[in-house]
């Protein structure tokens, strides 16, 4: 179907395509597909626990993590073994500002959230993962605060190294370099988060 070689079409127990069922009107048939795009479809997992991230690097085209430290993140996760072309599209959340510590205010209280609110108190892969980049003592004391209900002190605890290592908040020159970072790491593609004017973000982005 996505080579558009034969139409869209399917005779199951419970659904058809056309619907064939005993009220159907008889004018349904087959659809091709109008789109034109690639014949094969990249399969990307994303994953964040080290059996899942294993896992993508021995059947998937491609990864999609977050919060990605350009500096750690092949120490952390465990990519042995997987084919030449594996892309590794690294979500990031990336803010253009001469006021990278106002700019970090809403990365701060996004990161808390994931870290202290995704998932219950035994079982939260983001805190774990937070926990392997090295910040432990930090990773418990927001969930607490962030399931405590008390919010904005758990974003008001997320360490100001995890910030830096797993954003792109500054001006220009900073944000290039930062690039660079994760293009030196081996990071393919950036599934960015633009935090601000997206328009201008993306626009200078696709300049550098």
């Amino acid at each position: 179907v996505w080579r558009r070689e034969r139409p869209v079409e399917h005779k199951g127990e419970y659904y058809q395509i056309p619907y064939a069922g005993p009220d159907a009107t008889g004018l349904g048939k087959p659809l091709k597909s109008i789109l034109h795009g690639r014949a094969d479809i990249p399969i990307y997992l994303a994953a964040i626990g080290p059996k899942n991230v294993a896992l993508a690097a021995e059947i998937a085209d491609g990864w999609l993590p977050i919060f990605v430290s350009p500096e750690r993140f092949r120490d952390v996760f465990p990519l042995d073994g997987a084919k030449d072309g594996f892309d590794v599209a690294a979500g990031v959340n990336v803010v253009l500002t001469k006021d990278a510590e106002g700019g970090r205010e809403y990365v701060k209280h996004h990161l808390a959230l994931y870290v202290g609110g995704m998932g219950a108190r035994g079982k939260n892969f983001y805190n774990d993962y937070a926990k392997r980049l090295g910040y432990e003592e930090a990773a418990v004391l927001i969930q607490d605060l962030y399931l405590a209900g008390k919010k904005e002190e758990a974003a008001a605890a997320v360490p100001e190294e995890l910030l830096e290592a797993t954003t792109i908040c500054g001006d220009e020159g900073y944000v290039k370099d930062r690039l660079a970072a994760y293009q030196e790491s081996g990071v393919t593609m950036l599934n960015i988060t633009p935090v601000g004017d997206a328009a201008d973000i993306v626009g200078k982005l696709k300049d550098w």
